[in-house]
């Protein structure tokens, strides 16, 4: 939108710097913001009332200017002074009641002028002298009584339309052409919807018109028979002509047709409004031998006219078509060695084609025989048309004689339309058709496995329409070779996938229609692979699967919205509201799809960390284990050992000829549980240590060293010991500190500092005094009764 004080300023911008429309915005001035570089401005149906200097503001390279219905009054001489470069000028509609001398004499680069509707009176009013660039002047629906055009226009080298539709014209005389005589060759006077009553012999004499268009501008047959007859001496390119303005009159008689004999005419065109057998009396009455079209639209012929339309050499285009009462047969035609067009579609035809019904139309290159009951081909019935670009089969039931037609003489045939023709593929009939550039063969069907055949020799295909076929699949392969193919519709199937679309030879498409089918979602293989020149994908009304499952594909939806066609009519499957894709959040989605992702990390990562715990806390773990296999111990129970000896390796040689000699050779002898000697071979050393250490005895001695503190196993031996004493079991634990240890290396061993603070321990010196003394205390402390 363009930057203003307010909406009501606001214009669209089509294309920047060039093209604005400021169409229905109830303005009631044109906006200064408005860039001085726009080229086209519509501002048809706002208020303005009054154009005067200051009113358009200053647009040097405005070409195109539309004021339609602005409800403008007066136009001053100087209003187009900041716009002076126009060529193209709307004013359609407007009231005009007061019309500046120069309004339009500064525009001298103006090419067409449109004052339809303006309550125009007179040609003269316009004062044009200036424009002489002017090549279209449309001046229907007014007051103009004349089709004289001023004097002044002599000077309009380029002139070549006059547009008096719907005026007040009802007589014209010699002079009133004099201009258009000065004129020259190439112009097209429109004056259909005109009560014309007379028209002055020799009035058109001389005359050489591109087009003359007088339908409807007679009030009687009568009337009509010698204004024809007043037109003698007239070559125009294109005559319009039939039907009546007042009179209920609907016949043109044959007298009045051969009037026609007066004028010079290529191309004829006949407006009766009853449907009368018009075009038949002008063919048994008025000679074609001259004529280059003939075109009969909506006519009630009794039989299509073969014989009178054969032999003529000039004929270049015939139609004749929508005849709502020609009879189911064909007449041939023949000899037409320039006919180029033929269009004879939605007449209700049963014909064969088509070497003996077009005999001698070597080079016939349009054939439309649409919409009519049925055609039946020959096998040989294509190969005397060899030039033939287009063929138009749509909606006709079609007969192929079991598939045996040739089209294989048609190398030039660049459409062919099957559409709707009750075929039912059995065979690729297509070979040959290395020219074909588009191809239809919608609402048709195809017999099992013949599909992926059925395409792969059109290397210059570009359109491809396969529509409404009751496809469930398409081969991956089947459009094998069709490496032009631009253009491809697959709507109204029962597809579930789009497999095929990541096939090399698609790389080039540039629209895909496979709206109406069964697709529930689409793989990011698939959309990936589209082609990079794509700019119209129609998915609408498939059954979206809106789920988790389809998040990478709806998320491509939301975001390819300009090159979807109708997005905002792609709905979710089985949706009871019908809601749409476009309203499916997919940020739920993500994180589920982020909770799906690290999950296995964090499960990974857990394990690691559990296996650092583990190996860190294993004795911890295994005493817990053997804790939950839930011991139990009576209290008459019998122990073997007086005393479970926890120690160091490194220190056995103190425990062996000190510990050991002491108090198993001593009176009374204690019997100590040492793991070298007393643990059970094959048993597991956590089950030992519970089993035959602590369970087994009455005491735990601790003999504590910097290798105990060292030690793992003995840290693991002393945290189980002090577990069991916790729990209420009969171990009681006797410190022996066998060396001085740091302090902070005491607290590495859980809870011995603690116990040390709490109970009294024996302390190894070394000495024979203290010794004596120690063996005396340790002895006592086990023998002691709990």
């Amino acid at each position: 939108m363009m930057k203003g004080t307010g909406l009501r300023e606001a214009c669209v911008e089509i294309i920047p710097g060039l093209q604005y429309s400021c169409y229905r915005r109830n303005l009631t001035y044109v906006p200064a913001s408005i860039p001085s570089t726009t080229e086209h401005l519509d501002f048809s149906f706002n208020y303005l009332n009054t154009l005067q200097r200051g009113v358009l503001p200053s647009l040097p390279s405005l070409v195109h200017l539309d004021l339609t219905r602005c409800n403008i009054q007066h136009i001053y001489s100087d209003a187009f002074i900041t716009t002076r470069n126009l060529s193209i000028l709307i004013l359609t509609g407007n009231p005009i009641r007061c019309l500046g001398k120069h309004s339009f004499n500064i525009l001298t680069r103006m090419q067409k002028l449109v004052l339809v509707d303006t309550a125009l009176s007179s040609l003269d009013s316009l004062n044009l002298q200036n424009a002489t660039s002017l090549r279209e002047l449309q001046v229907g629906r007014n007051n103009i009584f004349s089709i004289a055009l001023p004097m002044y226009a002599v000077s309009f080298k380029d002139f070549a339309v006059l547009d008096l539709h719907s005026n007040n014209i009802s007589v014209i005389r010699a002079v009133h052409t004099s201009v258009l005589r000065a004129l020259g060759t190439n112009i097209s006077l429109i004056l259909y919807s005109n009560p014309i009553s007379f028209i002055e012999a020799g009035t058109f004499y001389g005359l050489y018109l591109k087009q003359l268009d007088v339908i409807d501008t007679f009030t009687s047959s009568a009337i009509m028979r010698n204004a024809i007859g007043n037109l003698s001496g007239l070559s125009v390119k294109t005559l319009r002509i039939g039907g009546f303005l007042i009179s209920s009159e609907s016949l043109i008689h044959t007298d009045s047709l051969d009037k026609l004999c007066v004028i010079q005419f290529q191309e004829i065109f006949f407006y009766q409004p009853t449907y009368e057998e018009v075009a038949l009396n002008l063919l048994e009455h008025f000679p074609l031998n001259y004529l280059e079209e003939i075109i009969l639209v909506r006519g009630k012929l009794a039989r299509l006219l073969g014989p009178l339309l054969s032999h003529q050499n000039r004929l270049r285009k015939l139609v004749i078509n929508h005849n709502a009462r020609v009879i189911p047969s064909f007449l041939n035609i023949e000899d037409l060695p320039s006919l180029e067009y033929v269009d004879l579609s939605d007449n209700g035809l049963i014909m064969p084609c088509c070497d003996y019904e077009f005999i001698g139309t070597p080079n016939l290159q349009y054939l439309n025989l649409s919409m009519n009951a049925m055609v039946r081909f020959r096998s040989q019935g294509l190969s005397s048309l060899p030039y033939l670009e287009i063929l138009d089969l749509s909606h006709t039931k079609v007969n192929l004689e079991n598939f045996a037609i040739d089209f294989s003489k048609l190398v030039k045939l660049k459409y062919l339309d099957f559409s709707f023709s009750q075929i039912q593929f059995k065979i690729s009939i297509f070979t040959g058709l290395n020219s074909l550039q588009e191809l239809k063969v919608a609402g048709n069907t195809f017999k099992k496995d013949i599909f992926g055949q059925m395409f792969s020799n059109l290397t210059s295909l570009m359109i491809l329409d396969i529509s409404s076929c009751a496809i469930e699949d398409i081969p991956w392969n089947s459009f094998e070779g069709l490496h032009h193919l631009k253009h491809l519709a697959v709507s109204g199937n029962r597809l579930g996938t789009l497999n095929f679309l990541t096939h090399p030879s698609l790389s080039n498409l540039v629209s895909i229609y496979a709206d109406g089918n069964n697709i529930f979602t689409i793989s990011p293989s698939i959309f990936h692979q589209l082609s990079s020149n794509l700019l119209q994908f129609d998915l609408s009304f498939n059954p979206i699967e809106c789920s988790c499952s389809s998040f990478e594909f709806i998320s491509w939806i939301i975001n390819h919205q300009s090159v979807l066609k109708n997005p905002d009519q792609l709905s979710c499957k089985g949706s009871l509201e019908s809601s749409k894709v476009l309203d499916f959040d997919p940020t739920h989605c993500i994180h589920i799809k982020r909770v799906i992702f690290l999950l296995p990390i964090f499960a990974v990562v857990m394990s690691l960390l559990l296996s650092v715990l583990v190996y860190k806390f294993q004795f911890h773990l295994r005493y817990c284990f053997i804790l939950l296999r839930g011991y139990r111990t009576a209290s008459t129970q019998d122990y073997s050992y007086d005393a479970f000896v926890i120690y160091s390796s490194k220190d056995d040689v103190w425990v062996q000829d000190e510990l050991k000699e002491n108090l198993e050779t001593g009176f009374p002898p204690v019997q100590l549980c040492l793991h070298e000697r007393d643990f059970q071979a094959g048993k597991a050393i956590t089950a030992n240590i519970v089993d035959e250490g602590i369970m087994s005895s009455r005491k735990v001695i601790v003999v504590v060293s910097q290798h105990f503190i060292d030690s793992s196993w003995c840290r693991f031996e002393f945290e189980m010991a002090q577990s069991w004493f916790v729990l209420g079991q009969s171990a009681r634990i006797i410190l022996i500190i066998l060396e001085d240890v740091e302090d902070k290396n005491i607290r590495k061993v859980f809870g011995l500092h603690k116990y040390l603070k709490k109970n009294t321990y024996l302390k190894w010196k070394g000495n024979a005094l203290s010794n004596m003394r120690f063996w005396t205390r340790l002895r006592k402390a086990i023998i002691a009764n709990e």
